[in-house]
């Protein structure tokens, strides 16, 4: 009874996709955050009977043949790359970025990370950090006698000084770009690693080759549609629940194959 094992991965495929509009819907909130979704492809088949094979009792060639496909997988789980609409915060260290870029920050560890929380943070001897205190590259140090701060669209930060009219330039912020941003791989913490599907990370000035431009006092809201997601969340159920009934139909006729006397 093959049903059984085939209705099985689709109820495995319906609990992938639940499990993914679950992780949207609670990250409707993050800031930067990208939607994903699950997608599937089927199984292999068996071939009953081959197509264009010829039937032995009258010689003619098959047309179609007999095709039994064995249920389906989880081919991936895609992030769907889309710009999330921008809050005013009013923040000096909120930076918002439109278009394509990610932040790059620097891990414990030394390896680099990119987010698109853009939700900055200065530590207490001054130095630009994430909200996990993760210094941003390149990185800048604000001075402590700073009244104020400003990031334009290309990235560069100057401070301003009491008594003093010109602001002085501390530095620029660079934006990454990807080939393929759906290979990054999520670490938490709004962060992501490059990965060989990714490519390798193409560094350099906000506006410059495709890359976005930073807008101070933004964040990036999550791109979560919430009405979609509850609507996939209903048709998963559904799928869930019309798999579950043929387990039950399936174990119902093994049952009357039992009781044939």
């Amino acid at each position: 009874m093959r049903a059984l094992k085939i209705a099985a991965t689709g109820m495995m495929a319906q609990q992938m996709r639940v499990e993914t509009i679950s992780n949207n819907l609670a990250n409707m909130s993050t800031t930067g955050y990208n939607a994903r979704r699950a997608e599937f492809a089927d199984l292999h088949y068996q071939q009953l009977a081959r197509a264009g094979s010829i039937n032995a009792s009258n010689g003619a060639t098959l047309p179609t043949g007999i095709q039994l496909g064995l249920g389906v997988r989880t081919s991936s789980v895609n992030m769907l790359v889309q710009q999330g609409t921008l809050a005013q915060t009013g923040g000096k260290l909120d930076l918002a970025i439109e278009g394509q870029g990610y932040l790059e920050v620097t891990l414990p560890s030394g390896a680099s990370a990119y987010t698109r929380d853009g939700g900055l943070k200065l530590t207490g001897d001054g130095l630009i950090v994430t909200t996990d205190g993760y210094p941003v590259v390149p990185e800048i140090t604000v001075p402590a006698d700073a009244r104020d701060i400003s990031i334009n669209a290309d990235g560069e930060v100057y401070a301003y000084f009491e008594n003093v009219v010109e602001p002085e330039l501390l530095g620029s912020l660079t934006l990454a770009n990807f080939t393929n941003d759906k290979g990054l791989e999520a670490i938490g913490s709004n962060m992501f690693r490059e990965t060989p599907a990714s490519g390798p990370a193409v560094v350099g000035a906000p506006g410059e080759d495709g890359r976005g431009r930073l807008r101070q006092g933004y964040l990036e809201n999550s791109s979560v549609d919430s009405v979609r997601e509850i609507t996939e969340l209903i048709e998963a159920q559904r799928g869930y629940e019309l798999n579950s009934k043929v387990i039950t139909a399936a174990d119902q006729m093994l049952a009357a194959t039992t009781q044939v006397r």
